[in-house]
């Protein structure tokens, strides 16, 4: 248990949380909704500053980032916790635990620790992901300091339901990020989420003005966020409020967690959603969790020739900065980067 950054002392010995939107006041003993912040006394402290619970080398295809240093591998760590309780959480043994009172797991990382085994793993960034990298910000800040020192980019995957302050502490230590925009109505994050869209979508503007590389992800769900004006909406709020040029993942669901009364998406859903990103004027769109679709491929956005080729995470082929076809450039950083490795 460390002290809490973000935060501010109210009467009675409650604390603001000032560390995400839902801006949480704790009495004595209680934690925030994320579950690993806690009033000890009238201080706030966290309780995942040096608790990694999940650490693997991943491509950074997975985050899901395919404009963002493309076929390399980024060090992705995570801890317990999270401050959204959406019913069909894919992580929700490390999500949940804490907010239910349960002990916070986890095994002792410092961020030397981790920017070392980053570089011993070849790694060409990090990644603060797999719970939710707000909740878990003591740790984040300081190993993404160090690990910009050393030569290593940085990628938050987010819910993004951080706070402004948040925001603003981040902001020159983060190099791209992916975003969770999980539906386009308050109805859908208040009941799936415990959340608010609001904040989502101002976080997202202020990205999308920002030197951060975005991409956005939605997750397409039976009977919740599916109907054609919803995603019809999103889609235009991508291109008119973030960019043509920021990506959107539109990823298939699978029952899990509480969200077990409904199939998985049909095919022909993200397909619709896919029509739909492109009508609405989304240069890059992209089907998930369907492998071998060929939505997963990178097209051009004049000729529509494949720019880049993909079998899951794996680049087989790529013309990584321009179309080979009509010479159009493929936004994105450093996309030339490993050209000399597909040509041909």
């Amino acid at each position: 248990m460390q002290p809490a950054l973000l935060w501010k002392k109210q009467d009675d010995d409650i604390v603001l949380c000032q560390l995400c939107s839902h801006f949480c006041r704790i009495p004595p003993g209680e934690r925030g909704k994320c579950g690993v912040r806690v009033n000890r006394e009238g201080e706030l402290y966290t309780l995942v500053a040096d608790r990694v619970a999940a650490a693997n080398v991943d491509p950074i295809e997975k985050k899901p980032l395919y404009h963002f240093y493309p076929g390399t591998t980024s060090f992705s760590v995570g801890t317990m916790g999270c401050n959204l309780s959406c019913s069909f959480c894919q992580n929700y043994s490390l999500s949940f635990p804490p907010k239910q009172g349960r002990d916070v797991e986890g095994q002792k990382y410092s961020p030397i620790q981790i920017v070392d085994a980053a570089e011993r793993s070849g790694a060409h960034s990090i990644s603060y992901t797999y719970s939710e990298p707000t909740i878990f910000f003591e740790l984040v800040l300081p190993t993404a300091k160090l690990a910009h020192e050393r030569g290593l980019k940085n990628v938050l995957v987010s819910n993004g339901f951080m706070s402004p302050q948040c925001l603003d502490e981040l902001g020159l230590h983060i190099d791209a990020a992916n975003i969770d925009l999980k539906a386009f109505s308050e109805d859908f994050y208040e009941v799936y989420c415990g959340a608010k869209l609001a904040p989502v979508k101002n976080n997202l503007k202020r990205i999308a003005k920002s030197p951060w590389w975005l991409e956005i992800t939605t997750l397409v769900i039976p009977g919740a966020n599916d109907s054609r004006d919803e995603l019809a909406r999103l889609a235009r709020f991508i291109a008119d409020e973030l960019g043509p040029e920021v990506p959107w993942h539109i990823s298939r669901f699978h029952p899990t967690y509480k969200l077990t009364d409904r199939d998985s998406t049909p095919t022909e859903t993200l397909e619709m959603a896919y029509d739909i990103g492109k009508k609405a004027g989304l240069l890059y769109v992209y089907v998930g969790n369907v492998p071998g679709h060929p939505g997963n491929n990178t097209y051009c956005p004049d000729c529509n020739a494949v720019a880049v080729h993909r079998q899951g995470f794996r680049i087989v082929k790529a013309d990584l900065s321009k179309c080979a076809s009509c010479g159009r450039p493929v936004h994105g950083v450093a996309m030339n980067a490993l050209e000399d490795r597909y040509a041909g």
